[in-house]
């Protein structure tokens, strides 16, 4: 019941934008849409995690030992952050590497075995705030394609010690991890912090 209550709100606040002409009730609409659209894709992934087919998504017995053996010379370059996450219901964080620690200001002890959207929200200060909603879509859409995607540059702000959010701009890859038999165990992160080009132009 909650899933269609805020699919129907979506719809209604994006018919109501198109429709809207007064920047301060386009500015409201457009926060409600945003709150509708982080709220239906927190739900979604604490049911389903990523993929909301019939079937459901189906992680192999494949320990995370076995993954990170996989991609372990990859996983640990020093210049490239990468996260594993199990697209199942929760969206839990398998793994990361010490370049996602150092970029996204968190400790690997604090954030593995916990939500992907509980670790890294959106900033409640900012009403239209999209990075839930969309990275969300994104994995749905890498589940069911089974293929690579890119997120355009993003803003997503993260917590810094204290927990105060700070301003962030990300250009991220997800890739589907596969076993040996080509079954999909997990997705890969790979994110790059592009907040100085950003904040330049």
């Amino acid at each position: 019941m909650q899933r269609f209550v805020c699919e129907q709100n979506i719809a209604h606040f994006q018919k109501l934008l198109e429709t809207a002409e007064d920047e301060t009730l386009r500015r409201t609409l457009l926060g409600l849409l945003s709150a509708a659209k982080r709220e239906l894709a927190l739900l979604n992934s604490e049911i389903s995690g990523a993929d909301l087919s019939p079937m459901g998504y189906r992680r192999p017995a494949s320990d995370a030992a076995a993954v990170q053996a996989q991609l372990r010379a990859s996983f640990d370059a020093p210049s490239h952050a990468y996260m594993l996450i199990d697209a199942g219901p929760g969206l839990t964080i398998i793994d990361v590497n010490d370049a996602f620690t150092r970029a996204t200001l968190t400790m690997r002890a604090a954030i593995v075995g916990k939500p992907l959207f509980e670790v890294f929200p959106d900033n409640p200060a900012i009403d239209t705030a999209d990075g839930v909603s969309n990275v969300y879509e994104l994995l749905r859409t890498v589940v069911e394609t089974g293929q690579p995607h890119a997120l355009a540059v993003q803003r997503y702000d993260i917590r810094n010690a204290e927990g105060v959010f700070v301003e962030r701009y990300w250009q991220s890859i997800y890739t589907p991890v596969r076993d040996a038999d080509g079954r999909m165990i997990c997705l890969q992160l790979n994110v790059e912090d592009v907040t100085a080009e950003v904040l330049a132009n």
